[in-house]
């Protein structure tokens, strides 16, 4: 059975935030902490180590007081240079990637993820949670970057990233992976609702705020 110091925690902050006019993401206020140490946070109680990718504001992320690495891969090349970086700095057998801007993911995350991985002898285990498919449907969609990944995977993304790949699905479906939905009763339905802009933040802010 895979064990919460088996898994490194590492927060995806290393992106443009283009769509939120090119602010850093991970350091706009979410219940009045930074969004990626809200995040770090829910992280830590979950998993034995953990780490920060960011390629900007260094410092500021530094004062999280968890180890901060930049992309090794130029060019913002996308969540699967933060994976990439993580694999290469990982100390245990598991890495659990999280997004900066989804601060309400499951405290059962690792947990659940982990125990897929095991049950199905799989190299990855990715989360699912039900998603408007914009036509008034729900439907149950895999999170990509929601990853539990075996560090052994480090050779085959390296291969896989200077082949020129970027998309994470792309690479993940070269692997044995478990899909994880979180949609039974008792999961919250916004759990995996992430803020591309400060309005999408501080609705999600709003709307949380009475599940405090």
């Amino acid at each position: 059975m895979t064990q919460t110091q088996d898994i490194t925690g590492l927060v995806l902050a290393g992106g443009r935030g283009s769509r939120m006019g090119g602010v850093d993401k991970g350091l706009q206020n979410f219940r009045g902490l930074p969004l990626a140490l809200h995040t770090l946070m829910r992280l830590q109680m979950q998993t034995g180590a953990t780490m920060v990718n960011a390629n900007r504001n260094l410092a500021a992320y530094e004062a999280f007081g968890t180890p901060v690495w930049p992309d090794v891969l130029s060019d913002y090349a996308g969540p699967l240079a933060g994976f990439l970086t993580g694999l290469e700095r990982c100390e245990t057998p598991w890495l659990l990637t999280v997004p900066c801007d989804t601060p309400l993911f499951p405290l059962d995350l690792a947990q659940r993820l982990a125990a897929a991985a095991d049950a199905e002898g799989a190299d990855i285990a990715m989360a699912a949670a039900p998603e408007d498919d914009g036509k008034g449907q729900t439907t149950v969609r895999p999170q990509p970057v929601f990853c539990l990944l075996r560090v052994d995977l480090l050779e085959s993304l390296v291969a896989f990233t200077q082949a020129g790949g970027r998309k994470i699905d792309a690479w993940t479906g070269q692997h044995r992976c478990a899909i994880v939905p979180f949609d039974q009763p008792g999961d919250d339905p916004q759990a995996f609702f992430n803020a591309n802009t400060l309005a999408e933040l501080h609705a999600l802010e709003s709307s949380s705020a009475h599940k405090a």
